[in-house]
């Protein structure tokens, strides 16, 4: 497959500094208003906490494929829960290494993999301890699904930036009031981007169809799965702010 004509040095270095203007004039990748700021302001630490539907496999994508193509030698890890979420995620990567004339290849070590001319490489993985041991100096770091990611599994991927204090990624839609994804939204530091993405600001996402989704799944279900609230999970015996409500530093502890 022919390569894409290399773009004036100008346009290198824009492309370069705004993701957002790459994806869509070398990907081929119209993002809508808030994808295109995400991609653009790229933060080093982001809790994205988006609707079903959003498009976060394609705007993590594009991700990747410009920081594996203006930073040579990298690596991106993209962990998803299931073999499925991260083929998925493969998938639209080699999408958009084909709309730069790229052939996609993999790196000859990962069953998931994309190996640029550059020596950058993508590799995506299932939400499985051992599948993630060995790798180290990662650039960028993205866990999708990451509300319904093992808080020992996060734990574990974290010391992997590291060597090359690399970029991380957040990406989900709320699973209850728990564990670090809810955590980060709710108590992270600063060092934190958080973007809330809402089926309601979504352009593809019609309110006919949202209307709908209300009156099937319930009122529960819909402000979780569309309206990214973090709401009390099924099996919660006491809500969430009973508990927080109930915890105090006033009291002076017992000295047995």
């Amino acid at each position: 497959m022919r390569r894409a004509e290399a773009p004036t040095p100008i346009r290198y270095v824009q492309w370069l500094c705004d993701a957002g203007m790459f994806a869509r004039e070398a990907l081929g990748f119209n993002a809508d208003e808030q994808q295109a700021r995400l991609l653009r302001d790229s933060p080093r630490r982001c809790a994205l906490n988006c609707t079903r539907q959003w498009g976060k496999s394609t705007v993590t994508a594009a991700k990747a494929i410009h920081k594996a193509s203006f930073y040579a030698n990298s690596l991106t890890l993209a962990l998803s829960p299931s073999a499925r979420q991260s083929a998925e995620f493969l998938r639209k990567a080699s999408g958009f290494l084909r709309a730069l004339g790229i052939k996609p290849r993999g790196d000859g070590d990962n069953e998931m993999s994309l190996l640029l001319p550059n020596g950058s490489r993508v590799v995506g993985l299932p939400g499985s301890e051992s599948t993630i041991r060995g790798f180290s100096s990662v650039s960028l770091l993205i866990i999708d699904e990451a509300a319904r990611t093992p808080d020992d599994l996060y734990r574990a991927v974290r010391p992997m930036l590291a060597v090359g204090d690399g970029e991380l990624w957040l990406l989900s839609t709320p699973n209850g009031k728990r564990g670090f994804f809810y955590e980060t939204w709710g108590n992270g530091d600063r060092d934190w981007t958080r973007i809330s993405a809402p089926a309601t600001e979504c352009p593809r996402i019609g309110g006919k169809f949202l209307e709908s989704e209300r009156a099937a799944l319930g009122e529960r279900w819909f402000r979780q799965e569309y309206l990214c609230e973090f709401v009390d999970a099924d099996d919660t015996v006491f809500a969430t702010e009973f508990v927080e409500g109930a915890l105090t530093d006033e009291v002076t502890p017992l000295r047995l």
